[in-house]
């Protein structure tokens, strides 16, 4: 009996069963009898195009022998780049990425492939086909970790971003991982990773690092602006103006000695991106006017904010006036509004009613785009808690405890083990005041807690 385990074999036996001739197949599948022949001998490999038709024409779906066409066809000697770069196309466009990983693993093999490879994993990054790319972009990594090369640096870049999530536990691996390579990058690329990767370190509260970055963004931003500032940057290069990242590496600064309570330090920064006066107006384009105005915007409601913070709530009447009318500086005006409270023992009910809309999930934006989701997350389950513990501490404990419930729920949808512990220690000393639904709620959650990372909470619990 004649084997079908190879592709030669199952068209021999469909031949076979079918009683056709290779003429008639030929006919059938639209590759020339002489191609047939010499695929059958052994002589030649199909071709990607060849190998489809032939698949169509037996009956068996798309891509029904790849894994096989990887062994026979491709890697039974040095592949050719024209028939292995096709697969890889192909392989992406039907979403086998099983067989598109096991090709591209054997191909890095061969180190001089890596270039190809990459410009491959670009084209389907530039298509939106993430998945398939991330798994060339790991590849051409693993197999140039040990280069210092602009495209490993890029590697590392596109995988930062594809793979940031709603999992703040993930999304900390990813940081980190790219904090190794951001200074290699191409300037075009640099400052907005370094946005982007800053925005991630903030929802993971990570301040020092922060800081570092905050000021490397900035310091490369001013060489940029003073050695590039009448060049008009393509929005392929780069996705805001340079004066941009000067201005939020100088907000970015005022927010971490804001968060280490050192408010002169934080009005020092503030005076730098409210009046930048060393910048060029009479150059300025459309768009560079704009960022201009709403880091002024910014730096008026934290003036209004660091006086709430050192417990001015005398300045809770001027900052809702100001936050009534840019309804996209609501949201975190009542993160402000609630933690200030807390600090100072505020009464804010006639606030937290006022924008009780606000207290729902949402994307931010404002007039420079969208905020970053991984930020925002961060201060939805923040502002959750907080609203727990400012109706704890008047007394309303099912109220209270409810909205702790809420946060922890968020808490464990984004791997926030900060926000869990938070939530967990809070429920626990309010425990006695609960009700049946709630108590039955937050046990719900806690198994859902333990699956997450057993050996953290069982103490808790």
């Amino acid at each position: 009996m004649k084997t079908t385990a190879t592709i030669r074999g199952e068209i021999t036996k469909f031949l076979q069963d079918n009683e056709l001739t290779l003429n008639q197949f030929a006919r059938i599948s639209g590759v020339n009898t002489g191609s047939l022949s010499s695929i059958l001998n052994g002589n030649r490999p199909m071709s990607m195009n060849q190998l489809d038709r032939i698949t169509t024409s037996i009956g068996y779906p798309e891509g029904f022998f790849y894994d096989r066409y990887i062994s026979e066809c491709i890697f039974h000697t040095t592949p050719d780049w024209r028939r292995l770069g096709a697969f890889l196309q192909r392989c992406a466009e039907l979403g086998k990425l099983d067989c598109l990983q096991k090709a591209a693993r054997l191909t890095m093999e061969n180190i001089s492939y890596a270039p190809l490879l990459f410009e491959l994993a670009e084209d389907l990054f530039n298509e939106e086909n993430y998945k398939a790319a991330v798994i060339l972009y790991e590849c051409v990594a693993e197999s140039e970790k040990f280069q210092h090369s602009e495209r490993l640096a890029l590697c590392h870049y596109r995988l930062f971003k594809l793979e940031l999530s709603d999992n703040m536990e993930s999304n900390l691996k990813v940081a980190v991982t790219f904090e190794h390579y951001v200074d290699r990058l191409d300037d075009v690329y640099q400052l907005d990773a370094y946005r982007k990767l800053i925005n991630v370190n903030v929802s993971l509260l990570r301040w020092d690092m922060v800081k570092v970055l905050a000021e490397k963004m900035g310091y490369k931003a001013k060489i940029q602006y003073r050695n590039h500032n009448k060049k008009k940057i393509s929005k392929d290069e780069q996705e805001k103006p340079t004066v941009f990242y000067i201005l939020y590496s100088y907000l970015i600064l005022a927010n971490t000695h804001r968060e280490a309570g050192d408010f002169e330090g934080a009005l020092g920064y503030l005076s730098m991106y409210e009046n930048p006066n060393w910048l060029k107006a009479k150059e300025f384009s459309d768009e560079e006017i704009i960022t201009v105005d709403q880091f002024k915007e910014w730096a008026k409601a934290n003036r209004y904010l660091y006086r709430l913070m050192a417990g001015d709530s005398d300045v809770l009447p001027e900052y809702i006036d100001y936050i009534e009318s840019r309804t996209d500086e609501i949201f975190t005006a009542l993160c402000n509004f609630v933690v200030a409270a807390n600090r100072y023992h505020f009464n804010i009910d006639h606030i937290v009613d006022q924008f009780r809309e606000y207290q729902a999930f949402k994307l931010q934006k404002n007039k420079l785009g969208k905020v970053s989701e991984h930020v925002t997350m961060n201060q939805y389950t923040r502002l959750l808690s907080e609203l727990g513990i400012y109706y704890l501490n008047s007394k309303q404990f099912d109220r209270g405890l409810k909205y702790i419930v809420d946060s922890l729920e968020y808490s464990i949808k984004i791997k926030s083990d900060r926000g869990m512990l938070r939530c967990m220690g809070i429920f626990e000393q309010f425990r006695h005041f609960s009700s049946e639904d709630i108590q039955r709620r937050y046990t719900e959650l806690i198994r859902d807690v333990q699956k997450l990372s057993v050996y953290a909470w069982s103490p808790l619990v």
